[in-house]
């Protein structure tokens, strides 16, 4: 006699209802408010996830350094890195989103996979949950799909918390973002009352493309720490300094080396000996060794990594003057 189907084993039809619970979870994460009904983990995690005003909070912060950059002397690198620190944590962000957007595509599909299957394996043990994520953890659910897409399923785990830890992240950026501008902002009076002490300058003829400021700081550099194997001044089309002659490269060493023993003393010199003279010379700020000292706002710090030796200024000393 035939078993009816209502009366055949249950196991493998919940182990795919579980994951038809866990795939309905995760378009949470691109709504704007949690569901009432969604487990504790997953609405913590949506409550990072799912707001969708950090890009248009980051778009605020970056109109008000274009109006900073204006009235404060141009070129705020400092807190231009800060900015794209932001900007990076956004897009890691958006692209786990992404990513997770995709695995819960794949998760639906196994789940009305194991469902056709009409759950006739009969040797499925589910414990049941309240939280649909605690189901990836379940040895017997996992042993049951073929070991890819078993190891598939257990990857968007991973993506959950990849993607809440860089939301976190975003969301510290920005703020640090929103300080940086607080602190420029309460500075106002002695920034601006540091700019009007040089008289702006543009590139004069017969001076390499570099304004009479810059040159005077290149021959002081090179006479007092030098001689370096290669100074580099103007880069046409920058958008910073370099491309409007206010900013000069002192290389330490050739090839992208990294700067080691006296190649690094010579870079450190040279640093040193900008920030100590920074007010006679009229230099805005020094990056060395991926770090800044901006004289708008003291101190060294160090700043977001660029990829490389000459990116992040280890061969190399950049200074740029107002």
């Amino acid at each position: 006699m035939e078993t009816p189907a209502s009366a055949r084993p249950r196991g493998g039809r919940r182990a795919a209802m579980a994951l038809v619970a866990f795939a309905a979870a995760l378009p949470l994460v691109g709504t704007a408010t949690p569901s009432a009904a969604a487990p504790p983990a997953l609405a913590a995690f949506n409550a990072y996830a799912a707001d969708p005003g950090d890009s248009k909070k980051f778009a605020q912060l970056s109109r008000q350094i274009e109006k900073l950059d204006k009235q404060y002397g141009g070129d705020l690198a400092k807190l231009k890195d800060t900015q794209y620190a932001a900007e990076k944590s956004l897009k890691k962000a958006r692209d786990l989103q992404q990513d997770l957007v995709e695995a819960r595509n794949l998760v639906a599909q196994l789940a009305a996979t194991q469902y056709m299957m009409n759950g006739e394996d009969p040797t499925i043990t589910v414990v049941t949950s309240t939280n649909p994520s605690d189901l990836l953890s379940n040895a017997t659910l996992v042993s049951h799909l073929s070991q890819n897409k078993a190891a598939k399923v257990a990857q968007i785990q991973k993506l959950v918390n990849e993607q809440l830890q860089a939301r976190q992240q975003a969301q510290a950026k920005l703020a640090e973002l929103r300080k940086e501008i607080k602190d420029l902002l309460s500075r106002k009076a002695k920034i601006q009352a540091l700019i009007k002490q040089y008289k702006p300058e543009s590139p004069s003829i017969g001076m390499g493309g570099i304004t009479p400021r810059m040159l005077k700081v290149k021959n002081t550099i090179d006479l007092e720490t030098g001689p370096y194997p290669v100074i580099g001044c103007t880069r046409p089309g920058d958008p910073q300094d370099h491309g409007t002659g206010r900013a000069c490269d002192f290389m330490v060493t050739t090839g992208g080396a990294m700067a080691t023993g006296s190649a690094q003393a010579q870079g450190d010199r040279a640093a040193q000996y900008a920030i100590s003279h920074a007010n006679a010379l009229g230099i805005k700020y020094v990056i060395w060794r991926q770090r800044i000292y901006d004289m708008r706002s003291p101190g060294w710090r160090m700043m977001e990594n660029r990829g490389g030796t000459t990116a992040n200024h280890y061969d190399h000393v950049h200074i740029s003057v107002f």
